[in-house]
């Protein structure tokens, strides 16, 4: 019997390191949830329930490059639905379309092959976290170039205090489902 919540049971599972991968940082490493197979699977299985109900089905999971693959695939496979990989640029070998976006320092682009998904398809897009929300931004725009809608964004950890998740609702317009929250943390 749990004492505590799920979204507590998880926190408990991810890994503080400080000062990684710069000074000040403290990055939260989320491998620990991946190694115990019961921790691994009350985390898939919080996903999985919520896109359960047909009325939160998504038709494709997108997972984005890379952390979002170990989730997005898992998910799309118990909800026996499709998943795309939305990709650093470069690593897709067919005709894709891409997105480039603002990194603290520089930029990166993500690209999406050009028939991942179909004009309609309603689009779960997936990622490990929620830092300045750039990559999700990005990834979203992809998926509306060829036709189809981002029903929610999901993540493991929102660090709200970096404004991404803030920045998705409000100007991305784009609903949110966390289940860590690193705020003051």
């Amino acid at each position: 019997m749990y004492t505590t919540s799920v979204n507590d049971y998880l926190r408990q599972h991810i890994r503080t390191v400080p000062d990684w991968p710069a000074p000040g940082v403290q990055f939260r490493d989320i491998t620990p949830l991946l190694q115990n197979p019961q921790v691994f699977r009350i985390l898939i299985d919080a996903f999985v329930h919520r896109y359960m109900s047909p009325e939160m089905r998504p038709d494709v999971v997108a997972g984005l490059d890379a952390r979002g693959f170990i989730l997005g695939s898992v998910i799309a496979y118990e909800l026996n639905v499709g998943f795309v990989p939305i990709r650093k640029k470069g690593k897709l070998p067919f005709t894709t379309v891409e997105e480039t976006y603002e990194l603290e320092y520089g930029s990166a682009t993500v690209e999406l092959h050009t028939d991942a998904v179909k004009p309609g398809d309603k689009v779960l897009l997936i990622d490990d976290l929620i830092a300045t929300g750039g990559t999700m931004m990005a990834g979203k725009k992809l998926i509306e170039k060829l036709g189809a809608t981002v029903m929610e964004g999901a993540a493991i950890v929102d660090l709200p205090e970096l404004g991404g998740s803030k920045l998705l609702r409000d100007t991305g317009k784009l609903p949110l489902f966390t289940l860590v929250d690193f705020a003051g943390h």
